[in-house]
């Protein structure tokens, strides 16, 4: 299978994925106490991984959504990050959590949690589908992780590479050249 004239090749399955989603939401519901989470994703990345997350939760949810973007139609991250639209939920007082696909440089969900710090929830945790080894620019810890792979740039599920590859149902590596 090809995109955008590459290889890709997959390396997290379907299963393997709702299977990880299902333990996510247990260990979420099991560490966020209150009735009802407020649950915001990260556009557009982390759409596809939002939606069954929630889904795969027993307690009661809001759902909001954040879009930022530091990527563009490049395979590297940009340093600017850019705040495309912000949440409309009143998440003060509230237990949140921040979800997002990827947690690469860590740049982005960084600015991002402090960002939402400042709309003084009452806890604020976060979640990634992906922690990539070897990039990170912080030290910044996600509190819930689903896989951790190797330095790969990533297509699927929600993921994409210049806005191709997002409905691929697994994860996939893009091969490098």
């Amino acid at each position: 299978m090809e995109i955008r004239g590459r290889e890709i090749r997959e390396i997290i399955t379907p299963q393997e994925i709702s299977s990880k989603v299902s333990e996510l939401a247990e260990k979420i519901e099991n560490e966020l106490r209150s009735d009802s989470i407020v649950v915001i994703g990260l556009l557009k990345g982390a759409f596809v991984f939002t939606a069954d997350l929630i889904r795969a939760m027993k307690k009661p949810v809001k759902v909001d959504f954040m879009w930022v973007s530091s990527y563009g139609s490049e395979m590297e991250p940009s340093q600017k990050l850019r705040f495309l639209k912000d949440i409309e939920l009143n998440v003060e007082g509230e237990e949140v959590l921040l979800v997002d696909d990827i947690l690469d440089t860590g740049l982005t969900i960084e600015r991002v949690y402090e960002h939402l710090l400042k709309k003084n929830p009452r806890t604020l945790k976060t979640c990634v589908l992906i922690e990539k080894e070897g990039r990170r620019r912080t030290d910044f810890r996600a509190d819930f992780v689903g896989f951790v792979v190797p330095n790969y740039f990533l297509v699927g599920y929600g993921l994409d590479w210049a806005e191709e590859g997002r409905n691929l149902p697994g994860i996939y590596a893009v091969e490098e050249r």
